[in-house]
């Protein structure tokens, strides 16, 4: 039920394919190791795991080709997905990390119903964040910790932009808060080399 089409290296190169930046991909690869330890943190299965590390990888994959025109943001994806090898599933759930912006109209009126959906959103959004904080921590994650991050979270000016909200519906997981900031700094710590922290 969980397959997928790609390995995890035929999807970095489909990500390549559309995207340049290496910021954008720092997000992808932080996106992919939260949502495995959330996945590994639920109990799930490896194949699971893999699945939900994907969702996290590909989830903005058209966004090197759409970021210049915001409102077509993840209309190319499902196209993108789909010639891959990838099930209407798989795109659903992506499709929903995308629900309630303005930004994108079509979408703008869908709620997220799934515990994946709400961990994706959460998971991506919360990226934002933990990046964030690193940067001001002159780039370093290895020593970061949950309570620091909560304080961030809470001051609306630190990283404006970033939904607090959306990192808030990890709670319809069944995780608190707190939890959630444990597992996703841990999850990063692992590949601070990758996304240029330390």
């Amino acid at each position: 039920m969980m397959s997928l089409p790609l390995t995890r290296q035929q999807a970095l190169a489909l990500l390549k394919k559309y995207n340049t930046e290496q910021t954008d991909f720092n997000h992808y690869l932080e996106s992919e190791a939260v949502m495995r330890g959330l996945a590994e943190h639920f109990g799930l299965e490896k194949e699971e795991v893999e699945y939900w590390g994907m969702l996290g990888l590909l989830h903005d994959v058209d966004w090197g080709i759409t970021k210049e025109n915001v409102a077509t943001h993840l209309k190319k994806m499902p196209d993108i997905l789909k010639e891959a090898g990838f099930d209407d599933k798989f795109i659903n759930i992506i499709l929903s990390h995308g629900y309630g912006f303005d930004e994108l109209p079509s979408l703008k009126e869908k709620k997220r119903t799934e515990r994946i959906e709400h961990a994706l959103s959460a998971s991506e959004t919360v990226t934002g964040l933990i990046h964030s904080y690193a940067l001001m921590r002159g780039k370093k994650v290895s020593d970061m910790e949950a309570k620091g991050l909560m304080k961030k979270y809470k001051d609306k000016a630190f990283a404006a932009k970033i939904s607090r909200e959306i990192i808030m519906e990890i709670e319809k997981t069944g995780l608190s808060l707190e939890k959630f900031f444990e597992i996703a700094i841990s999850s990063i710590k692992k590949i601070a080399g990758e996304v240029g922290l330390e």
